[in-house]
């Protein structure tokens, strides 16, 4: 039990810290190349070390072709699709916004997997997420109180929606593919290779110049973004997913905010308020909320083993 709980905690830490770096990497991607190209030179990249290290460490490749079906869905909601959403929604939002509206895939897990799934969250797991989007609501307070519901703001907020709404719908597919016992690494290989590759198509298809920005700040943040946003981050989040659940991994998404917040903090000399450390602090409870052993659950089997 303590293996399995360290184990997860580790998972958890590794997907939040990496992912909550990211954001700075992101805005060293925009510019010369396209953001569909981006992401497409991303996926690729990440998909081409996935297949290698899956090969290495012996983990099977080939799947029936209906079996890719669901690896497609894979690679257009939690490799490109979503990408390609947020990105144009930063023409409209701020990354703070964005930020709150991407923490709601926490209540979109919940309910896409009592609705594509049949699972049902505990009512520790609900109210913790309640709390984390409450928190972070408070944490991006100036943002969120001088939003203006005009045309633009809309469109950043139908755009972000439904980008948050393809990465949970990414997560089902994760989560149905791990129950008929894929391995983790293999589709991840698949679907970032389908991820790569409908962006491509997306990128041709809009006449979207194909580019590339030789220059360091472009390239390490590309290679950061492969590797550790995709390849580790992924891998780590997904393999979350299947261990507790994907209403609790999404966790994840509310609790990140604060790393990219503290990383902006440094970097960009951000201001924390009363109001902000008071989202914090919800954000923290929930987090303990939906993570930490429930004291039932541990003490129940010890009680049925003293009554045998």
């Amino acid at each position: 039990m303590q293996k399995a709980s360290f184990y997860n905690a580790s998972l958890y830490g590794l997907t939040v810290l990496i992912w909550g770096s990211t954001w700075i990497a992101i805005e060293y991607q925009i510019g010369v190349v396209s953001p569909e190209l981006s992401v497409a030179y991303r996926f690729a990249l990440a998909s081409a070390l996935v297949f290698a290290w899956a090969w290495a460490a012996g983990y099977r490749l080939r799947f029936p072709w209906r079996r890719h079906g669901l690896l497609l869905v894979m690679g257009a909601c939690l490799f490109s699709t979503n990408f390609f959403l947020f990105y144009h929604a930063a023409a409209y939002l701020t990354s703070g916004l964005m930020a709150v509206v991407f923490s709601m895939a926490v209540a979109m897990n919940i309910i896409n997997g009592r609705l594509l799934l049949g699972r049902r969250s505990e009512r520790r797991t609900l109210i913790g997420a309640a709390l984390g989007v409450v928190g972070i609501v408070a944490l991006f307070w100036p943002e969120v109180h001088s939003f203006d519901l005009n045309d633009s703001g809309v469109v950043g907020l139908l755009l972000s929606l439904a980008g948050t709404f393809c990465f949970s719908l990414g997560n089902i597919a994760s989560a149905r593919a791990q129950a008929m016992d894929l391995p983790v690494l293999s589709c991840n290989a698949w679907g970032m290779a389908y991820g790569a590759l409908i962006m491509m198509v997306l990128a041709l298809a809009g006449g979207a110049p194909i580019a590339f920005d030789p220059r360091l700040p472009y390239v390490a943040s590309l290679l950061y973004l492969a590797v550790f946003g995709s390849v580790l981050a992924f891998g780590a989040y997904l393999t979350l997913l299947g261990r507790i659940g994907a209403d609790r991994a999404a966790y994840a998404t509310v609790l990140f905010p604060l790393v990219a917040l503290l990383i902006s903090t440094v970097v960009e000399g951000y201001v924390w308020t009363p109001v902000a450390l008071g989202g914090v602090a919800l954000v923290l409870c929930g987090n303990l909320l939906v993570l930490l052993p429930a004291r039932a659950r541990l003490s129940k089997p010890a009680a049925s083993q003293s009554s045998h």
